[in-house]
């Protein structure tokens, strides 16, 4: 299992979305947040993704299709 570190941001239209349970439902891979923001206005999660390589990737590609800015974080 491959585990990695993303930070994403959405914006208000992107709020009520359940982004972290789409994740979980769509891809066989264990999230965890490591810090979060949400505000009426948008937010941003940094979030440990925990699966095979392939999967995490189509995770994080199925992020940015929806047009949400994700950045690999190393520094966690």
């Amino acid at each position: 299992m491959a585990k990695k570190t993303i930070h994403f941001e959405f914006s208000q239209e992107r709020v009520k979305e359940p982004l972290l349970f789409q994740l979980a439902r769509k891809f066989d891979i264990v999230t965890n947040v490591r810090a979060a923001s949400v505000t009426d206005e948008g937010g941003f999660v940094v979030l440990e993704l925990e699966g095979e390589d392939a999967v995490i990737q189509q995770a994080v590609d199925y992020l940015a299709g929806q047009g949400i800015k994700v950045e690999e974080r190393r520094d966690i």
